[in-house]
């Protein structure tokens, strides 16, 4: 069945095929280098700008031509649609929809954050200015509640878990919105829409609570194609019997024992959920903008009920794109909290370095539906170390040895630049295609590794000129990406320190081990040499031997990876050594 399962998976293009057509096993002589001890965390907050084809990148600061077109699904129109700015030549609004600050964030939150800084990080390389806008809900019934529960005031629990959830962005790599405002500090402009709503007369006063007329709407359900007879109070709606429509939704809440309130004119009190980002995003990017993010789980009710009560304040008001991104399943089931399957970004990162669970994230469209994995996370890590490890390599031997940077690069490096360039925009532009534009830095890596380490590569003309070159390129697709560490060098190492901590073994004990090892293969005790190999490549560490002695990597645990390439493991005499490119595989084995 495995075997099976697997031979359909290389059908599709999934998986590495380890020998050539003809069935011959096809050797590369190759060691990884040895690799320095980090410091911490780092990463790059600046923007890529597009990257040129020639060897010269403009610096001047002048207006970036715009090379493609960009493409992005309306849930609204449900189609496509060619991105067309409100302000060409100013800024781009965008607002989404922030966290609720009452518990760690998760891979939900991760998967929704990480897409919406992809699509900014992209507008900027496109050249556009970006107004970016993501909120803080702290005023919340879940943070009350978790408060009331922990015995914590309600503003100290959420601002306490406000910086967690900073924090978890700044590892994912997410740069820093333009503005990040909290629900709190705008209290008055959510009163003052809150006053023009009913002074248009779509909402009502009961008991000093308001709530928002559904009936006064006639374009309701717009958005998520539901009709209002669907909305049935109970599901997504309070039920509440003092409401003339049980769909309607409440812009204000009266205030009651314990709860945080303001003076409003109806009395003590807090504003609703939806309210606050109507406000929010229209006194940052004004009543209309150009696009408004979040996750698909808020289409309905929440931006829904953002559309009526900002049309309701201002008749003027419309967002051109709306944009949501899909769920995250775990093991093929929804991620929940009553299932045990509730998994924090915090705890993944415990035993993954971030960028691992970025790419991983990135390795599916985001509009579709995500299965979490621990054996698809293994693979995003070794898809990640293997790109690092190349940049890492082309690095040291760049500096050990000098280029003409001013000559002209050999046609075949020239061509595989144009096709990055071209696949890189074309995938991105529609409707970011990340995975797609993953898969295009597979054939730059492999020119890469051939050119550092077969003799065929070595002898190239111009040789370090195409690996710096094409060094260069990447490096721009995984900046735009947010895949880009400050350092190879670092990010390597923090990726062996994770698989250490997941194997749960030092780096000590694999250095005993390949002594043993290697005194067991003098010794011609290839048995015993074997059982040593298997049991760290049972937990994640492949040994691999060079001229200059025995080195580790990380990489898939050997169940894992039969299972991924439907074979059986190698003897001790011929090692393989399958490292996972993006979404094109790459499979390198290594000789003895």
């Amino acid at each position: 069945m495995a075997a099976a399962a697997a031979a359909a998976r290389r059908a599709a293009g999934l998986l590495p095929l380890l020998s050539s057509p003809s069935g011959a096993r096809i050797p590369l002589r190759r060691a990884l280098s040895m690799i320095p001890p980090p410091r911490s965390y780092r990463f790059l907050s600046h923007a890529a700008m597009p990257f040129s084809t020639s060897s010269a990148s403009a610096s001047n600061g002048a207006a970036v031509e715009r090379t493609r077109e960009l493409h992005l699904y309306n849930t609204k129109s449900r189609k496509k649609e060619h991105f067309r700015p409100r302000a060409p030549e100013g800024e781009v609004g965008m607002y989404v929809c922030g966290v609720t600050p009452y518990d760690d964030s998760h891979i939900g939150h991760a998967r929704a954050y990480v897409a919406f800084d992809v699509l900014y990080r992209y507008l900027r390389y496109l050249g556009y200015e970006v107004r970016y806008v993501r909120n803080f809900t702290d005023i919340d019934d879940k943070i009350i509640a978790r408060a009331n529960q922990l015995g914590e005031d309600p503003f100290c629990l959420s601002k306490r878990f406000s910086d967690d959830f900073l924090s978890d962005m700044a590892n994912l790599q997410c740069l820093p919105p333009s503005v990040e405002p909290r629900v709190s500090d705008h209290i008055d402009h959510i009163i003052t829409m809150i006053k023009q709503i009913l002074d248009n007369s779509c909402a009502y006063v009961v008991g000093g609570d308001v709530y928002f007329s559904v009936d006064s709407f006639p374009e309701y359900g717009e958005l998520s194609g539901r009709k209002l007879d669907d909305n049935r109070a109970g599901e997504r709606v309070a039920v509440d019997e003092r409401k003339r429509n049980p769909a309607d939704f409440a812009l204000w809440k009266a205030a009651k024992d314990g709860e945080p309130w303001w003076d409003s004119p109806w009395g003590p009190g807090r504003p609703g959920w939806h309210i606050e980002c109507s406000a929010m995003s229209a006194h940052y990017l004004g009543h209309s903008f150009d696009i408004h993010g979040g996750g698909e789980d808020l289409i309905f009710p929440h931006h829904e009920n953002e559309i009526a009560q900002s049309r309701a304040a201002c008749c003027d008001s419309s967002i051109n794109y709306w944009i949501h991104n899909g769920f995250v399943n775990v093991n093929s089931q929804k991620m929940s909290k009553s299932l045990g399957n509730f998994i924090t970004i915090r705890k993944v990162i415990e035993m993954y370095h971030p960028l691992a669970l970025r790419i991983f994230l990135l390795g599916t469209h985001y509009r579709s539906p995500i299965n979490y994995t621990i054996e698809q996370l293994n693979v995003a890590s070794d898809r990640l170390y293997y790109t690092y490890q190349t940049l890492h390599d082309c690095e040291e031997i760049c500096q050990q040895q000098q280029s003409n940077s001013g000559d002209s690069l050999p046609a075949n490096t020239s061509s595989c630049i144009l096709k990055l360039h071209d696949e890189f925009e074309t995938s991105m532009s529609d409707d970011l295609h990340t995975s797609v534009a993953l898969a295009a830095i597979s054939e730059p890596l492999k020119i890469m590794n051939d050119l550092l380490h077969t003799r065929k590569g070595k002898k190239q003309e111009k040789r370090l000129e195409s690996l710096s070159a094409l060094a260069e390129k990447i490096r721009v697709v995984l900046s735009v990406l947010g895949l880009l560490p400050s350092s190879c060098h670092e990010a390597l190492q923090q990726l062996r320190e994770k698989a250490l901590r997941r194997a749960s073994i030092t780096e000590e004990h694999v250095r005993l081990k390949i002594e043993e090892r290697t005194a067991a293969r003098k010794a011609k005790q290839y048995e015993k040499s074997d059982e040593i190999r298997k049991e760290l490549a049972a937990v994640g560490i492949a040994l691999m031997d060079g001229p200059d002695g025995t080195t580790w990597r990380p990489s898939l645990p050997i169940s894992e990876e039969e299972e991924i390439n439907g074979v059986s493991e190698e003897p001790d005499y011929l090692r393989t050594l399958v490292v996972y490119s993006l979404d094109s595989y790459i499979s390198y084995e290594l000789m003895r």
